[in-house]
């Protein structure tokens, strides 16, 4: 019982900060600052911090020669192909809104991976819960938007970030029997920096003023990406994973846009309607019916 609030704490963490993250990743793209330089950046720091702490405290940190091809997958899913697929599907729907509902559709595939990989049983009300959850992110996030020019490619691309998210959720399930969930966040930053680098060298760096990428407006939310978006939520993600499974641990992915609309609104960045309420109150009842102990189907 005790591991398992652990868990729920851990995951809610998670979606505290990484509802965070779009803020504060709103701010650098405000200045202008490439995705190509601070998410390399982002992930080279979180992967140094979690060397430094798991050499502190004494974790393996070897990789076992089996596993070597499931920490290079885990990190070309995400940070590599997640990033650029959420970027991109962005970049041609020409919508915020319709990215976030697509992204949200995590929990459903992962519902299913979870049942049909790892064996994980889900009573009817759990799955109910799931779809209540997406209703009611979809009552937030829905405002009246145009659409680009490229938009179904767009949706395509934004359903490989999708499906990258589920493939990591289920790697990092496949690996936390063996490796301490800060040794396989370390690898999967680490790994993910590699792969970025070409894109960082060329894009990130293109147009690299010190004045501004130096600044304190640029460096602090770039720290606060780093060691609490990336080092400190991915880790207690990782264990959330591990604990509770790969169903019920994604299905709190789809409370992050509400989360994120709440501290906007709490930080007077935005302002939430009526019926928006309304959505984030029918989302948390759906999060609550997922975690709900039934007879299993």
């Amino acid at each position: 019982m005790n591991k398992n609030i652990t868990a729920y704490l851990c995951a809610m963490l998670t979606v505290v900060l990484w509802a965070m993250s779009y803020i504060w990743a709103d701010r650098l793209l405000e200045l202008q600052i490439p995705v190509e330089f601070f998410v390399p950046l982002r992930m080279f720091m979180a992967g140094v911090l979690l060397w430094v702490i798991n050499r502190i405290a004494g974790f393996s940190m070897h990789i076992h020669r089996k596993d070597v091809l499931k920490f290079a997958l885990l990190s070309i899913c995400v940070p590599f192909v997640y990033f650029i697929a959420e970027t991109y599907g962005l970049y041609f729907t020409d919508s915020p809104t319709i990215t976030s509902l697509i992204i949200a559709t995590n929990p459903i595939f992962a519902m299913f991976v979870g049942m049909l990989i790892f064996k994980e049983s889900f009573s009817k009300i759990n799955i109910i819960g799931v779809f209540i959850a997406i209703a009611g992110l979809w009552i937030v996030t829905y405002t009246s938007t145009e659409t680009g020019p490229m938009f179904f490619l767009g949706i395509l691309i934004l359903f490989v970030a999708v499906i990258s998210e589920v493939s990591q959720i289920a790697f990092t399930k496949a690996l936390s029997a063996s490796y301490q969930p800060s040794v396989i966040v370390m690898y999967q930053f680490l790994f993910g920096t590699v792969l970025f680098l070409p894109m960082f060298l060329t894009k990130g760096i293109g147009s690299f003023e010190p004045g501004l990428y130096l600044s304190w407006k640029v460096l602090y939310p770039t720290l606060a990406l780093a060691l609490l978006c990336s080092a400190t939520a991915f880790t207690s993600w990782a264990y959330a994973i591990r604990t509770l499974g790969v169903a019920r641990t994604s299905v709190f992915l789809a409370v992050v846009p509400l989360v994120t609309a709440v501290l906007a609104f709490i930080l007077g960045e935005e302002t939430l309607r009526g019926m928006q309420w309304v959505g984030l109150t029918i989302g948390l009842v759906g999060i609550y019916l997922t975690q709900r102990q039934q007879k299993k189907i």
